[in-house]
């Protein structure tokens, strides 16, 4: 009979609630995303680093130097000539008000080191809310097969 007694009380139990969302913070994240990669494509150190935060990370299916760091995207970007890119099935979660996952597929024209590196690949960055900012702390891409 206890068990019966304690079932109400569990089912009663508000469910958490849903992160919060908004539309503002889901353009305000992919505008962000677009920034850094414009600021990459025009080799503009500055402004690229001004979106990563400083303990900022990526991870990379391809090249020699998979595991980033700012400094090492930041060298990446002198050897690498980005000169088109277009975005496509762009979707913004928010595990918590100031978290921000962004999933897309980018198709790019470029090379890195004079090697053909164009095509489409499967991106995610992870964004967090600094002090009303978005930071990017994570970002990853993988060649779509």
């Amino acid at each position: 009979m206890a068990l019966f007694a304690a079932v109400p009380l569990c089912l009663g139990q508000a469910s958490p609630s849903k992160p919060a969302k908004s539309a503002a913070n889901d353009a305000a994240v992919i505008d962000s995303e677009k920034a850094v990669w414009e600021a990459y494509k025009s080799k503009q150190a500055d402004a690229f680093k001004k979106y990563l935060a400083k303990d900022y990370c990526s991870a990379y299916a391809e090249g020699s130097n998979r595991i980033k760091t700012v400094a090492t995207e930041v060298a990446d970007m002198a050897k690498t000539d980005l000169r088109d890119y277009s975005f496509a099935d762009t979707k913004v979660t928010h595990p918590s008000a100031d978290v921000a996952v962004i999933t897309y597929k980018v198709t790019t024209q470029a090379t890195s080191e004079g090697k053909d590196i164009s095509g489409t690949y499967n991106s995610a960055s992870v964004w967090v809310k600094h002090s009303g900012k978005w930071l990017t702390v994570f970002h990853t891409e993988a060649k779509a097969q």
